[in-house]
């Protein structure tokens, strides 16, 4: 059951970055503008940030299983009318698709592998898988768009992960038992999509369908606003008009939840544990975490010439230092505590950035990026598993599917404003630089004030973890130290 949950989570975080080294394949096929261009990777993150809450509420209220297999279902339609695509019209809604699928699985995925490993040496070790596979999506995405392109064509990245979503919905079915009656014990497998009526969730209850509709203008706005802000700039009347949008619903959803007794968000969630500060957290490591994966295949390809396939084998060992960074988390969270671990995973990853912010015109990729690759997949694995155990710290049971979408929105979100800012600062540093610099020196000159900032970000970041993820207050003195991805405790309401 682990294991086709986790590729749920993998077909997830690959039709994120499979397409990003296909991009100028894609639009010489379809004709594609620069704009249209864009859109291909800001159609399908759009719609997966915009609707993670909701999903992750339709998990809990709906059922877990129902849910996840619908979003594999449209989410296989989708790829597949992607790859047939011959018009930008129908290629961005298809991506658009796409992420209302993925919007659905990957908070039901999450919340059915709490259900089915509960708090204990158990759920570290899941959540260690589910980190491995996040990262080598990401990576994995990259490798694969690249090999696919050079040798089929564009189409078949979409008809890939078509297929892949495929056999993973044919594997959850198979795999992931329909919920069993209510007398099952409540870490029983049979029963992992049925919510426990004693703590007040039912897949009856009522739907904050007011608060979920103001939450999804809202986080449409904001992330259109900044995927706009790349291109036109933040000073834009369209920009700024689609921010100030999105403070005025998110004030209004914020008045809105605190009045209702069905709220989308309700404040349980954030009394117990350390979900607030793991998803501030994590929208900080999200920050830094999409933009790398956006300019690192840049750099590769345009200053130091690779071919897309070249680029994508580039990523290899930075996938398999997510992994193997994700099967030490676990365990390091349990002898030095979880603070600690995320601490230093952080700032692991800061040094390879900084370590990168060192890249020249006329490097290459053995002296430039091997090196800070393995530090930051490393880094990155650790933290996210860390900061993933966090946004379910102490989470009521029904409330699962919702802290499992609050996660991923709050990194999707966090990355949307990370790649709007860092692009604007390496557009503007590239145009300083183009004025006395070569070309590619000037694109060099923006890549690396990229990762220099990213590495601060992380190291502030850090230092944020150490004040806001240790223990304080009664919990504290019953909490042995040290169990940060075993400890936490799912809170009783009766």
């Amino acid at each position: 059951m682990l294991a086709a949950l986790a590729a749920a989570q993998f077909t997830v975080m690959l039709a994120t970055s499979i397409v990003n080294v296909a991009l100028p394949q894609i639009r010489a096929g379809v004709g594609l503008s620069d704009g249209g261009t864009t859109w291909v990777v800001n159609a399908y993150g759009l719609v997966f940030g915009a609707l993670l809450l909701a999903g992750g509420r339709a998990a809990d209220l709906l059922g877990r299983r129902r849910v996840l297999n619908a979003g594999l279902a449209l989410f296989t339609v989708s790829s597949l009318a992607a790859g047939l695509a011959s018009s930008p019209g129908a290629l961005i809604s298809a991506r658009a698709a796409q992420g209302l699928g993925a919007a659905a699985i990957a908070p039901a995925a999450l919340a059915l592998v709490m259900d089915l490993f509960p708090p204990g040496p158990g759920r570290g070790r899941a959540l260690g898988v589910w980190g491995a596979v996040s990262g080598a999506g990401g990576a994995g995405g990259v490798l694969l768009g690249g090999a696919l392109t050079q040798a089929w064509g564009w189409p078949w990245i979409f008809h890939a992960v078509a297929l892949g979503a495929a056999l993973v919905l044919i594997a959850v079915a198979a795999l992931v038992p329909r919920p069993a009656d209510r007398a099952a014990g409540p870490t029983d497998p049979r029963k992992i999509d049925r919510l426990d009526p004693r703590t007040g969730g039912s897949n009856t209850g009522r739907f904050d369908l007011l608060g979920t509709a103001t939450v999804t203008l809202a986080l449409t706005c904001l992330v259109w606003g900044l995927t706009t802000a790349r291109g036109a700039g933040w000073t834009d009347a369209r920009v700024l008009g689609s921010l100030l949008g999105a403070a005025t619903l998110l004030a209004a959803f914020t008045v809105i939840e605190l009045h209702r007794p069905n709220a989308l968000v309700p404040p349980r969630l954030f009394i117990a544990g350390r979900v607030a500060a793991g998803n501030l957290l994590m929208a900080l490591l999200g920050s830094v975490w999409i933009a790398l994966f956006f300019f690192l295949p840049l750099y590769q390809q345009q200053v130091l010439g690779s071919s897309p396939l070249a680029t994508g084998a580039g990523q290899l060992p930075l996938a398999a230092a997510n992994m193997l960074g994700a099967a030490l988390a676990p365990r390091l969270s349990r002898r030095v505590g979880g603070t600690v671990t995320v601490t230093a995973a952080l700032l692991t990853e800061a040094a390879g950035l900084l370590w990168l912010s060192r890249i020249s015109a006329d490097g290459s990729y053995l002296a430039d990026i091997l090196g800070p690759s393995i530090l930051i997949g490393l880094g990155l694995s650790i933290a996210f598993v860390q900061l993933t155990a966090f946004a379910v710290d102490g989470v009521p049971r029904q409330d699962a599917g919702l802290a499992g979408g609050l996660v991923n929105t709050t990194r999707q979100v966090g990355g949307a404003i990370g790649l709007a800012a860092l692009a604007t600062l390496a557009g503007s540093v590239t145009a300083h630089a183009a004025t006395h610099e070569t070309h590619l020196e000037a694109l060099t000159a923006g890549y690396r004030a990229v990762f220099t900032v990213g590495a601060a970000v992380l190291a502030a970041t850090a230092l944020l973890a150490l004040l806001l993820t240790r223990r304080g207050g009664p919990r504290a003195a019953s909490t042995p130290a040290g169990q940060a991805l075993d400890d936490p405790q799912p809170v009783r309401i009766s």
